[in-house]
């Protein structure tokens, strides 16, 4: 079992990468990694510790700056498009993981690995935390803008099935993403949406404001790619300013600094809670024929090896299996 990592992809690239991958090796004792990047630079992050390690080297790096459709056509040596083509070609590889250039990865994705059939479009899937013990996902969170019907259908049937698999919850609720929780609301895609969802092979309980979204009640918040992204930057820049004042009022007081001494372990609670990254790894690239792990630029070794640890659950539970599944339902639905 193989899987190949873009090691220069991300801000703390190589050596997070790197490290995140030798760990992973010793966690999982049949797994091999695929480094792509400079060979040089890898070797001497490695010092040694090569055991179940192949290089491919590739001298060339994707930044953020680069247009992303012309950098997988003309960058070809570089470590996104290395580890692109090696999951492409090789039937051993499983899945491949990259911090890289968020446009990059969907591009090269597309243009690389392709759909998995019958799915309009792939989606990106965060999960993120909710008042209650559980978590939940928003799909499409910005791969997607200026969505058709089908597509947002399409995107319901793959959080599913990733939701079913990570959370094990064979039936997760799925909710419209809408200004209203009343069927007729909404703008003409979530009016035209709403319909097909109530007869997908899905659990649809019905449209959801941007504010019940981490009530706890939903498990899959479908959307356009660009009403979630702003909901999705919203709620994170949200809660950095609530932790930001939170920080500030407890320093400014001598008593509340001695009260945050007692709640040190509530704070190491709250602050593993909201560490989906660190707990489930990166966002899938939902819908392509292969596994592709999208994590943050700025990820550090322990989300490497939690996406190293996901890609595995994934294709251990046969993910595109189920989606293949999914599309085939809906296909008997609509009666084809």
């Amino acid at each position: 079992m193989k899987i190949v990592l873009d090691a220069f992809g991300g801000d703390n690239a190589p050596v997070e990468i790197i490290e995140g991958a030798v760990a992973s090796l010793k966690k999982h004792k049949d797994l091999e990694i695929i480094l792509c990047g400079d060979e040089a630079r890898i070797k001497e992050v490695l010092a040694g510790r090569e055991e179940r390690i192949e290089i491919s080297h590739a001298p060339e790096v994707i930044s953020n700056h680069d247009v992303p459709t012309e950098a997988i056509r003309h960058k070809k040596d570089s470590s996104m498009v290395r580890a692109f083509d090696i999951l492409k070609e090789r039937d051993d590889v499983i899945g491949m993981v990259s911090a890289g250039s968020t446009g990059a990865i969907l591009t090269g994705a597309i243009m690389k690995i392709g759909r998995i059939r019958g799915i309009s479009r792939p989606a990106l899937a965060p999960i993120l935390p909710t008042k209650k013990n559980n978590d939940v996902m928003i799909i499409d969170s910005g791969a997607n803008v200026d969505c058709k019907p089908i597509n947002l259908v399409h995107f319901a049937l793959l959080g599913s099935a990733y939701y079913s698999i990570i959370y094990n919850k064979p039936e997760p609720r799925v909710a419209l993403l809408s200004n209203g929780a009343e069927e007729g609301k909404g703008n003409e895609l979530t009016k035209e949406v709403y319909p097909l969802l109530k007869d997908a092979p899905v659990n649809f309980i019905g449209n959801r404001e941007g504010c019940d979204f981490m009530s706890g009640d939903v498990d899959v918040l479908v959307s356009d790619g660009f009403p979630a992204n702003a909901l999705l930057k919203g709620t994170e820049g949200a809660v950095k300013a609530v932790l930001s004042i939170l920080k500030g009022s407890i320093k400014s007081h001598f008593l509340s600094k001695i009260g945050a001494l007692f709640m040190k372990r509530t704070f190491k609670d709250i602050k593993n809670r909201v560490d989906i990254q660190g707990r489930h790894g990166g966002s899938p690239l939902l819908g392509c024929k292969k596994l592709v792990v999208k994590n943050h630029g700025s990820c550090k070794r322990e989300n490497i090896i939690s996406s190293i640890d996901q890609t595995i659950l994934l294709h251990e539970k046969n993910l595109n299996k189920r989606i293949e599944e999914a599309v085939a339902a809906l296909g008997e639905g609509k009666g084809e």
